[in-house]
């Protein structure tokens, strides 16, 4: 458990991408002598994928690994900070630029542009195969893939369910306000309610009642396809949060539902076998 003398926050100026300036005063930046964390690459694909990492120093056996599934924005101050938060909770917890090869989020100032010249073309294949790259590398670094979980948020909630489709490995997805339905494109074939009778493992969503980018009307509809492909997966809608309420950096911060949704995730993965010293 975290405590006040093991942990500190404080507001961060940088380290996030352009296109999500100014940071609000809210940000969170987490600190500890307890933890290791740090630069690393994984050989994935023939590329070396660049990949931030975080877990404890002092530790016994192998650690629960956690993927950490980027924004739009890439990995920016605020997934690293989830890694270290993560690393504080015992485990070891990675987030790989999962658009590496196709350009550098820190190039684009607006959402838009950003979305349309370099997310849009990132092939969810792609993806699903840095991944598992990912995973694999954490068995060589003391991490039990027995215990593999994944977490994502808004373009990485959507990755997590599609992972947790992808790979029979996974013992636990929590997705964070991710896209559950939409446009299919060539690179984009498929979206979490078209794998809803695929996922391997549980899925806990975790969304904003007041998200104006995925209406309550998509919720209902990846509710009932779960059911009807009798799915281990729960749907939590929290009412008076909007889109990105998990994002301490920004305005859409919603601090009683992120406290909220951090602890129905550990709680989440401890229930499926990913936990420290389970």
């Amino acid at each position: 458990m975290k405590t006040e003398d093991n942990m500190a926050q404080k507001t961060a100026p940088g380290g996030f991408a352009p296109a999500v300036q100014p940071t609000a005063s809210s940000t969170i930046i987490t600190t500890s002598d307890a933890i290791h964390a740090g630069e690393t690459s994984v050989p994935s694909q023939g590329e070396n994928l660049p990949a931030y990492y975080a877990r404890p120093k002092e530790y016994q056996g192998t650690l629960p690994v956690v993927l950490v599934v980027q924004e739009i924005f890439g990995v920016h101050e605020h997934i690293r900070d989830v890694c270290r938060r993560l690393a504080l909770e015992g485990y070891l917890a990675i987030a790989p630029e999962l658009y590496f090869r196709e350009g550098d989020p820190n190039d684009y100032n607006d959402i838009p542009t950003l979305f349309k010249e370099l997310v849009s073309k990132v092939p969810d294949s792609q993806v699903l195969s840095d991944l598992d790259h990912v995973a694999n590398w954490a068995t060589r670094h003391d991490g039990d893939i027995r215990r593999l979980a994944i977490t994502g948020f808004c373009w990485g909630g959507r990755i997590s369910w599609l992972f947790a489709a992808h790979n029979p490995q996974v013992r636990a997805a929590v997705a964070w306000y991710g896209r559950l339905d939409g446009e299919k494109t060539l690179k984009q074939q498929k979206h979490p309610i078209d794998v809803a009778v695929d996922l391997n493992a549980p899925v806990l969503g975790l969304y904003g009642g007041q998200d104006e980018s995925i209406p309550l009307e998509s919720i209902d509809k990846m509710r009932q396809a779960l059911h009807a492909a009798n799915a281990k997966a729960e749907i939590v809608v929290y009412p008076d949060a909007g889109h990105a309420f998990n994002a301490d950096y920004r305005a859409s911060y919603h601090a009683d539902s992120a406290k909220d949704g951090w602890q129905r995730m550990l709680a989440w993965f401890a229930q499926y076998g990913v936990a420290p010293n389970a």
